[in-house]
């Protein structure tokens, strides 16, 4: 975990507001910003590594890690994360440069954090289910979209705004709608 951020202990964030230490399962890279421990209030997993943020990133105001037992997150470097919830007992993974907006929400399972105290039903992902989300490289999710389990945002994709994905999006392709369809392509032009 990064010391610029850590209090003595290590496991609390010297501006942190709220007054809980962060899982000990968690790694945040040199150089990298969380908001708050507020974001792990939902958080059960109990992987080795439940969330794994890499070096020069931001998790800004508002994002939450609702994690199941077998839950794990990892947000890649040079990363923006705005208010986003991560709700899974799978995977999800940001790879690097990626920018999720504001109320973006990875989801790939109804209900990964059963309420305190009720008994954890199917933890594991159902045979032949797909599993996971993967946003990748250099991809934008606009503002209050939906990325469900099955996800698979190629590098430099854009999701537009409240978009509902559950399939493959292809590299450089642009998506939008609920649900997502295919609207247009973000490849550079060659001159």
């Amino acid at each position: 975990m990064s010391r610029d951020n850590l209090d003595r202990t290590g496991s609390v964030l010297g501006h942190d507001w709220f007054p809980r230490p962060l899982p000990s399962n968690i790694s945040l890279g040199e150089r990298s910003w969380l908001y708050s421990s507020f974001a792990f209030l939902h958080y059960r997993s109990r992987s080795p590594q439940g969330v794994v943020i890499g070096h020069d990133s931001g998790v800004y105001n508002g994002t939450f890690f609702d994690l199941g037992e077998s839950g794990e997150v990892l947000i890649g470097n040079y990363c923006t994360v705005v208010g986003a919830i991560f709700s899974t007992r799978q995977r999800v993974e940001v790879h690097d440069y990626a920018f999720i907006a504001h109320e973006v929400v990875l989801a790939d399972s109804f209900a990964p954090v059963p309420p305190e105290g009720e008994p954890v039903r199917g933890g594991e992902p159902v045979p032949g289910e797909r599993k996971g989300i993967i946003v990748g490289e250099n991809s934008w999710i606009g503002a209050r979209a939906v990325l469900l389990s099955g996800a698979r945002i190629g590098a430099n994709a854009i999701v537009g705004a409240a978009a509902v994905v559950d399939f493959e999006v292809p590299d450089y392709a642009i998506v939008a709608g609920n649900p997502a369809q295919f609207v247009g392509w973000a490849r550079p032009e060659k001159r």
